[in-house]
């Protein structure tokens, strides 16, 4: 097929509108329809933008657009891209489309090859640095809580990865060590049995919900910037190098009233440290 040159190779790229799309599934994939729909019905709306519900869309068909309609339907027109494309879709391709120099070496910013051939060395933390030395063929990626070290000729095995970590339970199969939030983000630096430290970074004009916990108290230190802290009836701003101190149960709040990113340090203590030990009574953000 390659050497005719008579074929196009699918690169994934579907455009339809939505009611030719629906029409499609219902000819070609009616099974897909029932748990899709009842996803739909049951979603929520969080900030803008629709979150489907997951336990109906688990129950869906695990199949790939593909299978289920490209492969059957007889209204498909297709168009030729005639330039270069990757869609990164492994590490080998970041390092392929990276501009490997004369030795095949690839580095971050944060890395470092001491007679490394056919490598790429990259560091995606600000606090850690990669060295190698005398590797050949080796991709070593390091993030904020986990370092990935193959064989390039194995970068399409990272999901065995994955699942392998899913199923020791290791929250790194799940979760960001950066947790993105309406107001800004948090990322854990230390977590213990009966303790968590993070780093909060609040954008300005923000402020997180008003909260409480059942489980823990928090000392907050302010690094960057200026807060504007309630807790309970009391409300104060607290600058760099001052801290507040929440009690267990305390219904608290932290907003950022300044012009600058307003970043805290926070130290959690308590039997439990989970995210979901929060009961919200106001939110400018809509969570539940």
């Amino acid at each position: 097929m390659f050497e005719s040159g008579k074929f196009l190779w699918n690169a994934g790229i579907f455009m339809a509108r939505a009611s030719d799309m629906v029409a499609a599934f219902r000819a070609h994939a009616p099974e897909t329809f029932a748990p899709v729909e009842a996803s739909l019905a049951q979603g929520k709306t969080d900030l803008g933008f629709l979150r489907l519900d997951p336990e109906a869309w688990s129950t869906a068909p695990d199949i790939s657009i593909d299978y289920a309609v490209m492969e059957k339907a007889d209204n498909l027109s297709v168009v030729p891209f005639v330039s270069e494309w990757s869609d990164l879709g492994g590490w080998d391709a970041v390092w392929r489309e990276s501009n490997p120099d004369a030795q095949g070496v690839v580095t971050s910013q944060g890395a470092t090859a001491i007679d490394c051939a056919n490598t790429l060395l990259r560091s995606e933390s600000e606090r850690m640095e990669v060295v190698g030395i005398g590797l050949e063929n080796i991709m070593a990626i390091a993030m904020n809580d986990a370092v990935l070290v193959a064989d390039m000729s194995r970068a399409q095995d990272v999901k065995k990865a994955v699942e392998a970590l899913k199923a020791k339970k290791a929250p790194q199969a799940t979760a960001f060590p950066k947790d993105h939030r309406p107001w800004g983000w948090f990322e854990s630096l230390v977590v213990g049995g009966r303790f968590q430290v993070k780093r909060i970074m609040v954008h300005p004009g923000a402020s997180l919900s008003l909260q409480s916990h059942h489980h823990r108290s928090e000392h907050w230190i302010v690094v960057e910037g200026t807060a504007r802290v309630t807790v309970d009836d009391e409300v104060k701003l607290v600058t760099e190098n001052q801290s507040v101190y929440i009690p267990l149960g305390a219904v608290h709040r932290m907003e950022n009233p300044g012009k600058v990113p307003m970043v805290l340090i926070e130290v959690q203590t308590g039997a439990y440290v989970g995210e979901d030990d929060i009961v919200r009574y106001e939110d400018v953000y809509a969570r539940s």
